[in-house]
């Protein structure tokens, strides 16, 4: 077995099928790790594959499988924690299985039905084997199910939303429904541990941050919150927010706090907020109007952010795994793909298969101030 190979040249497939004695589509089928290969053939190929260090191009595996090998990805919430933490995952699982990854990034509340749509036809001509579309909005969601595919289709979303899972549903023609997986993180059962332990510290009296209501997480939580609270026996006034911005929330928690001094009403004994940035908000109001927290009122957030553990004080929230959210929606592509068995979930709801979040219980939230 030899072979004359230029070092300055990347070797080929045609190479290694010389210096290895065999075939260039017995060579295709050892990279596709296909089980029509002797185990003999499979130690020459990949004997000759080291010693001229060659790596397969994405042509080469197409040939034997009849596949690219590419994942398209469309995502939208770019500036915010969770999607990037969900796409670092998806990127690595994709990197390690040997795959590509196409990704483009639209604007999670401008993207139109026809920009989507024009995005989907681009990696089509690529010929990527399925879609993962991060849809963290109704007008997302609602145009990846629009969208006529052929490809198996992966959609990262909540549960909840202006636009309902059955009305999504209903907006898929039954082909694109069977090719068609939904996946999100538990946030309605988060919101029920929260109210669970915000009762167990003997709160009655909330205040509640509301986030953008056209982001399906914002009105998930929301409806949760509504739900448990309820469960809980905890009244619960809401502050409806525009953004998920801490600079929002602290103007409003002024205002708020305003309001109660100006009226002598009884401020509430603990605030729930939707995320994260608006626990930041609420707590700098708090503490330049001389209220302790916990001893005066309690703050719990959501998402742990980085550094929300080192506030004052450290902030108690809600962890989402977002990236066991992108492991999952990497297993249903396989499994949609017909490379893997079903995927197993601890919760699912509205049919969509649920990665569990946990409460991370920290200072900011203290037992009812004794009067």
């Amino acid at each position: 077995m030899s072979a004359q190979h230029n070092p300055g040249k990347r070797p080929s497939m045609f190479e290694v099928a010389k210096m290895a004695g065999v075939s260039h589509q017995t060579v295709s089928r050892v990279i596709n790790h296909s089980s029509e290969v002797s185990d003999a053939t499979r130690t020459r190929v990949q004997h000759a594959i080291d010693v001229l260090g060659y790596r397969p191009s994405n042509s080469a595996r197409t040939l034997a499988s009849h596949r690219s090998h590419t994942i398209g990805l469309i995502a939208g919430g770019l500036n915010f924690l969770g999607p990037i933490s969900a796409i670092g995952a998806i990127e690595t699982i994709v990197r390690r299985r040997g795959l590509f990854l196409m990704v483009s990034m639209v604007h999670e509340a401008r993207c139109t039905q026809s920009e989507f749509e024009n995005l989907c036809r681009t990696f089509e001509e690529q010929n990527v084997d399925a879609f993962i579309f991060l849809t963290p909005t109704d007008i997302m969601f609602s145009a990846a199910c629009r969208t006529r595919l052929p490809e198996p289709r992966v959609l990262i979303t909540s549960t909840h939303g202006n636009l309902s899972m059955s009305r999504a549903g209903g907006l898929m023609d039954a082909e694109g429904r069977g090719r068609t997986a939904l996946v999100g993180i538990d946030q309605w059962g988060a919101m029920h541990e929260v109210a669970r332990l915000v009762s167990r510290f003997g709160h009655r009296s909330a205040l509640y941050f509301v986030g953008p209501v056209q982001w399906r997480d914002a009105v998930t939580r929301l409806l949760g919150w509504r739900k448990a609270s309820a469960h809980y026996h905890i009244e619960s006034r809401e502050i409806q927010c525009n953004s998920w911005d801490s600079s929002e929330a602290y103007a409003r928690m002024n205002h708020e706090l305003e309001s109660i001094g100006s009226a002598g009403a009884e401020k509430p004994t603990v605030i729930v907020t939707a995320n994260d940035a608006q626990a930041v908000g609420v707590t700098r109001a708090l503490h330049e109007h001389g209220l302790r927290i916990p001893q005066d009122v309690s703050v719990v957030g959501f998402d742990d952010m980085t550094g929300v553990n080192d506030m004052w004080p450290p902030l108690t929230t809600v962890r989402p795994n977002f990236e066991e959210l992108g492991i999952a929606s990497m297993r249903e592509t396989f499994r949609l793909l017909g490379e893997s068995i079903e995927t197993t979930f601890t919760a699912n709801a509205h049919g969509a298969g649920l990665i569990p979040a946990e409460l991370i219980q920290r200072h900011s939230l203290g037992p009812v101030p004794r009067l």
